[in-house]
């Protein structure tokens, strides 16, 4: 195939992943319009768990027993069996996602990793989002979160294809470099984590205007204490990851790119934010025994710190070092850096 055609089947690709993430959604919304009524999840899944000798950190009633109560049997029914079917559809999506990301690279001349600009960045952070969500999946019952991940991977999908997208083209200097593997990989995974984390700690503050008695849609997510766990230990994950892609891989690859391991560069600045904001809330959580809503709030704080990170500034900065992974691939010259001297080199 030729470049033009790897191309092509990207960009249909991510079409074809974007038109299956909204049937997965359809799904999902299906499914919790049959949860009208239910009781929580957790007390109709109470005397089955206690009979099971199940001894999970984070352990909730997930398939057909969800929306067990006062439904009637059909309802049951419809709703395992569309809940089977937008995983299944999400499933699709995701292979379907990764095949753009694919075709990206194999675009580009030489072959690279898909992470040349925004973009890229973009459906590459999506698609850890997705993956995560389903490699998690069982382990943490996060079959509650569904529609919320769906939702949001279809709609960041839509801004990158709108708004972000960009023809392929050779990586900038600075970008062709195995650290650029390294330091990404770290940083996508993070913020894969942290998306999930997040949406849990949002999740927590709705259901707590409710309480662990809500019943219809909110009967099936997980208690309170259950949705605090799981975000703790999300965001334990992801915090040693972004520690790695933000204080040991960025600044090797920065001074091998720009001769100094801190600039002081906009986007430098706000992943240090985020590492400390994140790096406040895990010492809250250990030390001041900070749960529930405050520990929420500042996850979400974290959260809003990552994702200006990712994308704000590209938009509201003109003085980024990173100005290479905007949504218009083109050279720009470093502040300080000679007119006409490669990017990288200085």
């Amino acid at each position: 195939m030729t470049n033009a055609a790897w191309e092509t089947l990207s960009d249909q690709a991510i079409g074809v992943s974007g038109v299956v993430y909204f049937l997965a959604l359809l799904a999902h919304l299906v499914e919790w319009s049959s949860l009208r009524g239910t009781v929580p999840v957790d007390a109709a899944a109470a005397s089955s768990t206690r009979s099971r000798a199940a001894v999970g950190a984070v352990a909730v009633a997930t398939g057909p027993t969800e929306g067990a109560g006062s439904g009637t049997e059909e309802s049951r029914q419809r709703v395992a069996l569309f809940g089977r079917l937008g995983l299944l559809l999400t499933m699709i999506a995701a292979v379907v996602h990764l095949t753009s990301l694919v075709g990206r690279g194999m675009a580009a001349d030489p072959n690279r990793v898909p992470w040349g600009n925004m973009y890229e960045f973009t459906l590459s952070g999506t698609f850890v989002v997705t993956l995560m969500y389903l490699v998690l999946y069982r382990r943490f019952a996060l079959s509650w979160m569904a529609p919320i991940v769906v939702a949001f991977v279809l709609s960041m999908l839509m801004v990158a294809v709108i708004w972000l997208h960009s023809a392929v083209t050779p990586l900038t200097e600075a970008l062709n470099s195995y650290w650029l593997v390294i330091h990404v990989v770290a940083a996508v995974i993070a913020t894969g984590a942290f998306t999930l984390g997040g949406m849990t700690s949002a999740m927590w503050l709705v259901k707590n205007r409710k309480g662990d008695i809500a019943t219809g849609p909110l009967a099936r997510v997980p208690s309170l204490a259950t949705l605090d766990r799981v975000s703790y230990r999300i965001h334990a994950f992801g915090f040693p990851v972004w520690t790695f892609a933000v204080l040991i891989t960025g600044p090797i690859w920065a001074h091998e790119a720009w001769s100094s391991y801190w600039n002081w560069d906009p986007k430098e600045v706000w992943a240090f934010i985020t590492w400390v904001v994140y790096a406040a809330y895990l010492h809250a959580r250990s030390t001041a025994g900070w749960k529930g809503k405050n520990a929420a709030i500042l996850a979400l704080v974290g959260l809003a710190t990552l994702w200006f990170n990712f994308i704000g500034i590209n938009f509201f900065s003109t003085t980024s070092q990173h100005s290479y992974a905007d949504s218009a691939p083109s050279v720009v010259q470093p502040v300080g850096q000679p007119v006409g001297q490669p990017v990288g080199q200085r």
